[in-house]
């Protein structure tokens, strides 16, 4: 089942809820309660393979390996 992200607009909280995809446009219930979450665009960061040794730094948004991109 994939994880989806959700916020309550009555107290600002995001949470997170494993739900069936049938299920990820029906609103949810915040954990405290209070009903009609909508789920929001949840961003995630993925690793980047490098195709060769001695590639470029490609994803690494700093471009000199001090941001951790451990290259």
């Amino acid at each position: 089942m994939p994880l989806y992200e959700y916020r309550c607009p009555t107290c600002r909280k995001t949470f997170e809820l494993l739900r069936p995809m049938s299920e990820s446009t029906t609103g949810a219930t915040c954990p405290r309660g209070h009903k009609h979450a909508t789920r929001t665009l949840s961003l995630i960061a993925a690793p980047v393979r490098e195709s060769s040794p001695g590639a470029s730094q490609a994803g690494c948004a700093c471009g000199n390996g001090a941001c951790g991109c451990a290259h």
